[in-house]
This record gives structure tokens, sequence and C-alpha cells, in this order.
């Protein structure tokens, strides 16, 4: 063996050579956290700094002097009158809460057009992805067809249920006339929530079939054929195989939809408006608007606060299914 060959075969030394060891010598998940570093420090920039941002400018005054001044601190001053309702209606145009007059209270609306649109996209959903999971002629086009309500723009989905329920132009109003309700349902809280929730399941059940449909397709076949060997109803296989193993999947599902119906704003604005059917973003974007950086802060960092909490929740609960909790 040549001089130059054993010099090759040394082992490096210095700090690229204690690094390659160190590295060696992790386990697997320490190995995985370190390649999550990255995201978690880009994240912790995208992220978390906005957050901690918002909640210093929520511990200050409200300010009108400018559009980049905000006022001095006050502490915890706009949470507690926020939490208390005790803030006037200049600082907040709509109650965040109160429960004497649910569709109009931000808090409320909130959950109410979260937990019913989740729950029917949810149900319908699964209904689509098990239709979608079988095998018979034209799957393929049934499938476009379930997607391309998805494919509409917020904008231009808000526009179509809004000239749908306008009187004297859209079948809706007439609709609602006829069954006892108002001509003008888009002018009335209550009734105009209930169309927003129906826009929203038109448009995003597709969303959570696509995603059930994934989860029910990764389902082992085998599992079936022994079911049928054994003497199993269609019943028995859906409760026993097909909804236990899917469950997690339709967790997920949810967690994704539920994050983004407590952040309705879009929709709200164009068919409705955020003074007939507030929400959280609502009640964010027209406090903020209005020059009340301080309340509109405090406002935000709450509804961030209670979307993680709701997260939270989610998690524990996939954790359980996840270890046979279901």
């Amino acid at each position: 063996m040549s001089t130059e060959q054993s010099r090759r075969e040394e082992p490096k030394s210095g700090a690229y050579a204690g690094t390659v060891r160190w590295i060696e010598n992790l386990s697997e998940t320490q190995f995985a956290y370190l390649l999550l570093l990255p995201a978690l420090l880009l994240l912790s920039v995208i992220a978390f700094w906005p957050l901690i941002s918002t909640f210093e400018m929520s511990l200050r005054a409200d300010s009108l002097r400018g559009a980049s001044q905000v006022g001095g601190y006050v502490g915890l001053q706009n949470y507690v009158a926020l939490l208390t309702g005790k803030l006037d209606t200049v600082a907040l145009p709509q109650p965040f809460m109160d429960f004497s007059q649910p569709f109009k209270s931000a808090l409320t609306v909130t959950f109410i057009f979260t937990i019913v649109s989740v729950a029917i996209e949810t149900v319908i959903g699964f209904g689509q992805a098990l239709v979608l999971d079988q095998d018979f002629r034209g799957r393929r086009w049934v499938r476009v067809a379930i997607i391309i309500p998805w494919a509409v723009p917020i904008v231009i989905q808000g526009m179509i249920f809004y000239l749908m329920f306008q009187p004297g132009i859209g079948f809706g109003a007439q609709l609602t006339e006829m069954i006892g309700l108002t001509s003008t349902p888009l002018v009335s809280s209550s009734s105009a929530l209930g169309i927003i929730v129906i826009a929203d399941v038109w448009k995003t059940t597709a969303f959570m079939a696509l995603l059930i449909l994934a989860g029910l397709q990764s389902i082992d076949r085998s599992l079936y054929d022994v079911a049928k060997v054994a003497g199993a109803s269609k019943w028995q296989q859906f409760k026993m195989i097909t909804l236990p193993l899917v469950f997690p999947t339709v967790m997920v599902a949810m967690l994704f939809r539920t994050i983004a119906a407590m952040r309705i704003f879009g929709l709200i604005e164009t068919m409705s408006s955020c003074t007939t059917v507030p929400s959280l973003s609502c009640l964010v974007v027209t406090t903020f608007s209005t020059r009340r950086y301080g309340t509109a802060a405090a406002v935000a960092f709450v509804t961030a606060a209670i979307i993680g909490i709701v997260v939270t929740v989610y998690i524990v609960k996939f954790r359980d299914s996840a270890q046979g909790g279901f």
C-alpha cells in the first residue's frame, strides 16, 4: 500500500470529523429531529414571530393617530374588556361573546358555522368516498364532477350563492319565501348563516371526500375477503374493518376543515357582510380597519389561542385512535 493511499484511509480530525461522528452516534429519533430542525426554525420565524408580535401589540391601547402608530402599554386590559363584554361598540363593531344573541356574537357564530359545516361535510364526504371507492363504469367522470365545486374560487362561489338568493333574480329567494322564510334571506343573520353553511358544504365536501377516499384505498382488501369467508355482513365489515382503519384519516380531514372553518372570512364578506354574520376573522378585520390596533390584536390572539386549543384536542384524539382508542 502506498503512502498516499494510507494517508487517505486515515481518519480525519477536527471539527468536521467530530460532527460526522456525533451524527453517526445519534439514534433514529434524534436524527429525525435533526433533519426537522431547519423546518422548525423556519416555522418559528414565519409563524411564531408574528404571533409574538401580535401579542405584544395586544398589550397596547388603541390608537387613532396614524396608520403605523400604536398606543402605550395597558397590560391585559384589552383582554379583560374583550372577555367581559365591556368594549364599546366603536372599538368592537360586533360583540365578541354574547350568548343572548348567538347569531350576532362572533364567537358563537364561528362555532356554529364550524360545527355544523364540518359535521355535514364529513358525513356527505364519507358517503361520496364510499361510492368512489367502488369499481363502476364512469367512476373517473364522477370524481371530476365532485372536484369541480372545490376548484371554484371563493369569490365566484360567494357571488353564485349571492345571486341565487337575491329577490327577483335567483330561485333561492323564491324558495325561502315559499317555505315561510324571508324573501331576503341574506339580510337576516340566522338565515344568512344557514345559506353560508350550504355554500361551504357545496364547495368543500369534495376535500373531505378525497382525503377519506385516500384512507379507504389504503385498506388491505384481503381483510374483506376474510370477513366474507367468515360470514360477516356488509354492515359488520364496515363497522369492524372500514370505520376503525379509516378513522385516523377522517380525523386528519376534520382537523384541516375545522382550522379553515374557524378562519372563515371571504365567503361571509362576499355573500352577506361581516355586520350581518360576524365571525372571529371578520371581527379582526373590521376592528383593524378602524385603526383599533390593540383591540384587533387582542381578538386575533384570542382567535389563535382558540384554534390552538381545538387543534390540541384533535391531536390528542388522533393519538388515542392511533393507539386503538377508537
